[in-house]
């Protein structure tokens, strides 16, 4: 399904991603090039939020610009296909290959908010990323390989422990609606 029908599509689960969607829906009527990072504004990022098979735990990185464990995604870069965007992503910055979205649907649609900072040597200006987050089941057996370009550390936290890990607090939430609707699974 292309990305937007996907969005369109999404039921949202509070008022946050009901105005989130709107603005997603509303700016990639308006930008064309919303799919790629040429669009300095905001642009289309996907992440995977990586779960065990009991789904007792969360396969996280630290990441080297934000300072704080976090999930693994990346920037659309043009492709269509953001679910696949998602397994990619976490593969690349894991090393686990065997990657399983537990279904195609999205489990999160956020607008994160981006500080300025130091990317390759050049400084990138604030930014958003209009974010849509899936889950994704991985074996927890499998070797974790750190990805130093964007990582400093590869792990499973248990999933109570997520908002001990991460000190980003826009992101604690988006990580506790997640859990809740991995509970009701």
């Amino acid at each position: 399904m292309e990305w937007i029908d996907a969005v369109k599509e999404y039921n949202p689960c509070n008022e946050q991603e009901m105005k989130d969607r709107e603005i997603i829906l509303k700016y990639s009527r308006i930008f064309d090039d919303i799919l790629t990072r040429d669009n300095e504004i905001i642009h289309m990022t996907s992440s995977a939020f990586v779960i065990n098979k009991s789904r007792s735990k969360v396969l996280m990185v630290y990441h080297n610009i934000y300072n704080s464990w976090a999930w693994t995604g990346g920037h659309a870069d043009g492709e269509k296909d953001l679910l696949f965007v998602a397994i990619k992503e976490a593969g690349e910055e894991t090393g686990v290959k065997k990657l399983i979205p537990v279904n195609n649907e999205i489990a999160s649609i956020d607008i994160l908010p981006v500080f300025g900072h130091i990317k390759k040597g050049k400084f990138v200006s604030p930014h958003l990323h209009a974010s849509l987050a899936y889950i994704i089941e991985a074996d927890e057996t499998e070797e974790l390989i750190v990805k130093p370009d964007e990582n400093s550390a590869v792990k499973w936290i248990p999933i109570d422990e997520i908002n001990i890990f991460s000190n980003e607090l826009h992101m604690k939430k988006v990580y506790d609606k997640i859990v809740s609707k991995i509970k009701n699974l």
